[in-house]
């Protein structure tokens, strides 16, 4: 699940005026065919909660999906490029620097939300092949009824556990592998640990990527250790995050990118830099010295990455 997040801010930020108390009905008028002025949110019970669709003001077919009041996903019919959360620009800058302009790529997404990421793959790089695996059936199909893809787009939609999912994957067949996994504003031990990273290895190519979005906030012992975790798997990674997260002064997202070839670093490090809410990429030795020492997280002694305060999604 694409979760967390709010538009045009980085996770854990506060949400905006957008937000409506959950439990509203689904009504007709919603939808891609609604006028501007006729837009209501529609909600659903699903399984991680109450489900809800709220119209953006400022785009005509744009859509915020929520999770018991907390923003998971922005969505915008009319442009699928737009990516309007700060953690899924960064993530946008890994699709685009997979391979070059317009080829074809096979992606995994682990975790579905809105399906932002799949639409924006679509879009800008026509004919690629695209999986996504998502726990909650009832979010899919409200978010298939609401927000539907484009028939044309070749993606794939399995209801299922994330690591289960990823299990049934070929090895290496993924060009991309991207975990945007929560439940409950936690991601999943089970989805932390160095023996998930080495299926995820298993099912990439050998020239391959994966990203993930982490979660957590000062004094960042979760995030130290999933960048521990993935060295131990992966020889090559770029961590990006807000400057304020990597000071440890607020929770907040963290895109992680990882392969085991060399990565471009330093066109990643540009355009995070260059979004409207610029964030800062660390790699090599200073993001070994990050981790200060943090052991690597085995199935074992795996935990959930920690919760977020009640603050991050209370309105300003």
């Amino acid at each position: 699940m694409a979760r967390r997040g709010t538009s045009g801010r980085a996770k854990g930020e506060a949400v905006g005026g957008d937000a409506r108390a959950k439990g509203r009905q689904e009504r007709p008028g919603s939808g891609r065919g609604a006028g501007r002025g006729e837009r209501e949110a529609v909600s659903r019970s699903v399984g991680g909660g109450v489900a809800e669709l709220v119209p953006d003001r400022e785009r005509p077919h744009g859509w915020t999906l929520l999770i018991d009041n907390a923003p998971q996903s922005h969505v915008d019919l009319d442009d699928p490029t737009h990516l309007s959360f700060a953690y899924q620009r960064r993530l946008g800058h890994v699709i685009d620097l997979a391979a070059p302009p317009l080829q074809p790529l096979h992606v995994l997404h682990l975790g579905g939300g809105a399906f932002t990421l799949a639409r924006y793959t679509a879009a800008t790089r026509p004919r690629s092949t695209q999986q996504i695996v998502e726990l909650d059936a009832p979010l899919v199909q409200f978010v298939r009824d609401h927000l539907p893809l484009d028939p044309q787009a070749r993606v794939r939609v399995r209801a299922a556990d994330a690591r289960e999912g990823l299990g049934r994957f070929p090895d290496g067949w993924a060009d991309l592998v991207i975990a945007d996994v929560f439940s409950g504003a936690r991601t999943p031990a089970h989805l932390t640990s160095a023996e998930f990273l080495g299926e995820v290895r298993r099912v990439l190519k050998p020239e391959g990527r994966y990203a993930a979005n982490l979660a957590d906030g000062p004094p960042l012992a979760h995030l130290r250790g999933q960048v521990a975790t993935a060295a131990a798997v992966f020889p090559e990674l770029a961590l990006a995050a807000d400057p304020v997260v990597w000071r440890g002064r607020r929770f907040g997202n963290a895109v992680l990118l990882a392969s085991a070839l060399p990565l471009p670093v330093a066109e990643f490090t540009r355009r995070v830099a260059s979004d409207p809410h610029p964030g800062r990429v660390e790699h090599g030795r200073a993001l070994t010295d990050f981790t200060g020492g943090a052991a690597v997280v085995t199935d074992a002694a795996a935990k959930p990455s920690p919760a977020p305060p009640p603050s991050v999604f209370e309105n300003p």
